[in-house]
């Protein structure tokens, strides 16, 4: 059985990480730092996409409640052009 109180302090994170080939890749998580492990081959696991671009480097993220809206909002993200995930690393510094 789950504990509700702990269900609800949950926190889901999307994330945009730059590969050593300068490319970005965004995901969603509820455990950034494993899932950086993860994209640099330390613990199993990690993107296709990032495994033959390490090592990867974590440029930006942001925190939700719910897993949909963390969904939505990385779904949004995928749909930027480069130009404008970059302003978005930008402002967040």
């Amino acid at each position: 059985m789950v504990n509700k109180a702990t269900k609800s302090k949950e926190r889901y994170y999307v994330y945009l990480v730059r590969c050593a080939d300068n490319s970005l890749y965004c995901g969603w998580t509820t455990d950034l730092e494993r899932r950086m492990e993860a994209h640099n081959g330390l613990i199993p696991g990690g993107a296709k996409y990032t495994r033959g671009r390490r090592p990867v480097t974590l440029v930006y993220s942001e925190s939700f409640h719910n897993k949909q809206d963390a969904q939505r909002r990385e779904y949004a993200i995928k749909q930027m052009t480069k130009t404008k995930k970059l302003q978005l690393i930008e402002g967040a510094k």
